[in-house]
């Protein structure tokens, strides 16, 4: 890169915004400055949809075979390893989480790299009996086309991978614009890409906000598809927008998931991987299990362990090592969980920690303490909404059928859990729960062979797996006379 505010990418080119805008990326756990970046224009968007169109068109990339293609992924894979300590601390410092946090991000990116590397020529299609030996008829696929990537803050690299991806060993073309508040490791993965030699134009990186940079990329006829990663009220609006285009389009949409643990669980498991449900990343985790929902011969004794390890949880900087956990991503979200803590007491819930911003210490940065609301009823806004910070609400049940109602009581479907050391119960149950990814006796581990996606409110398509390969690809039916002959359907006249 040429210039310090030239952190567009499009067209093979590192460029300015074509208004001169900029912003400053500013670290969450302290507000220190970390950079500057180019603001785009709608224009630079459109410049950028125009660079994978004509990419595309050319076919430079889609016609490379699929071998080809997955021997760059890896070679993108490779490139992160070298450099994961330049991309963690990137990570880091825009997000304010932990080091060690990120660290592990840059672990499963690295992973997802490869997955997609090594099966991307592992599907080529299949042949299709027609009834006819002298028909060959086969199922083949192809790239869909441009793709807009709109990815999130929370996991910045990490959930543009799960786009990146699959959409290049598939033979596509893209443009992403990552969150504004969170761009770096966007611009590092770009500038891998670029330095490994990607064909112009197969992948655009434009930065800024929502609704003047992000727009186009759900609304353009130039766009194939477009793949969000990110809240229920935008996801509807980049749906809309789809619409008229008839537009592919992919959305993850955040959950509200259940955590639930049955009286015969091991007891110190299902505590200590209840605080990690909720409080890993500060809770800013789609699949976070920030619903506790705990059999009520335990409840009170389990609420109580719970607390006294919420308590002494440690809050800090990405460089802190003392920290166990960071800050939220700003102020104004720190304000709309603070919110969201109020209305969930108001209507009814016991706070028993936490509900506030931290000690002298925090006042620099958006920090805002583990938090734990018990006594909860099913109809408590901190139950039904999706908070998005450090807040367990917890229920209790009775029955098995009652865990499954309350569990699926819920607008959403991303994930959830289940805690018992009855295999028959633990089975039962998972089959029942409207969630996307199931853990038992577990809480958040995933691979990127397993596909990931929601249910109900948490969006449609899905992501890593066999099928996050396909959300990128039109299958096509290619049908082969080898021995064409008049029909006769229509008689020959004179």
């Amino acid at each position: 890169m040429t210039d310090s505010v030239a952190t567009l990418y499009i067209d093979g080119a590192w460029v300015p915004s074509s208004t001169g805008d900029t912003r400053s990326i500013i670290c969450p756990a302290d507000g220190t400055d970390v950079g500057v970046v180019s603001e785009a224009s709608t224009a630079d968007t459109e410049s950028a949809i125009a660079a994978a169109r004509r990419a595309f068109d050319s076919r430079v990339w889609a016609d490379r075979p699929a071998g080809e293609r997955g021997d760059f992924l890896l070679d993108v894979a490779e490139q992160l390893r070298r450099r994961k300590d330049e991309f963690a601390r990137a990570e880091a410092l825009d997000t304010g989480k932990r080091l060690v946090e990120a660290e592990g991000d840059m672990d499963d990116i690295i992973a997802c790299f490869r997955f997609f590397g090594k099966i991307a020529d592992h599907d080529p299609g299949r042949l299709v009996d027609a009834g006819d030996n002298s028909v060959i008829s086969r199922v083949v696929y192809e790239p869909i086309g441009v793709c807009g990537m709109i990815t999130p803050w929370n996991f910045p690299l990490l959930q543009a991978s799960w786009k990146i991806a699959p959409a290049l060993a598939a033979g596509n073309s893209f443009v992403i614009k990552p969150a504004e508040l969170t761009p770096h490791t966007t611009i590092l993965i770009l500038d891998v890409i670029d330095k490994l030699g990607l064909p112009a134009g197969v992948a655009n990186l434009v930065l800024g906000d929502g609704g003047t940079v992000g727009a186009p990329l759900s609304s353009h006829p130039d766009i194939d598809l477009v793949s969000f990663t990110g809240g229920l009220v935008t996801g509807r609006k980049i749906a809309e927008a789809a619409a008229p285009g008839i537009k592919k389009v992919a959305l993850e949409l955040g959950g509200k998931n259940p955590n639930v643990v049955f009286a015969d669980a091991d007891f110190d498991a299902a505590v200590d991987n209840a605080l990690n449900a909720g409080f890993v990343d500060s809770g800013l985790v789609c699949s976070a299990g920030t619903r506790l929902i705990v059999q009520d011969t335990i409840a009170e004794k389990f609420v109580d362990a719970l607390v006294r390890r919420a308590e002494g949880i440690v809050m800090g900087g990405p460089l802190d090592e003392n920290a166990e956990t960071g800050p939220l991503i700003s102020e104004a979200h720190r304000d709309k969980v603070t919110d969201y803590v109020k209305r969930g007491v108001d209507a009814g819930a016991r706070l028993r920690t936490g509900g506030h911003w931290g000690g002298p210490e925090h006042e620099k940065g958006y920090f805002y303490a583990p938090t734990i609301l018990d006594q909860c009823t099913k109809d408590n806004p901190a139950v039904i909404e999706e908070g998005f910070g450090p807040v367990i609400t917890v229920e209790t049940f009775s029955t098995e059928e009652e865990a499954v109602e309350i569990a699926n009581h819920t607008e959403y479907g991303l994930a959830g859990a289940v805690w018992s050391s009855d295999a028959g119960t633990a089975n039962r149950v998972s089959r029942r729960l409207r969630h996307g990814t199931i853990w038992i006796n577990d809480y958040h581990p995933y691979v990127p062979q397993a596909e990931w996606g929601g249910f109900k409110m948490s969006g449609v398509g899905r992501e890593l797996g066999l099928s996050g390969l396909d959300e990128y690809r039109e299958a096509k039916h290619i049908y082969q006379n080898t021995e064409p002959a008049v029909s006769g359907w229509f008689p020959v006249k004179d």
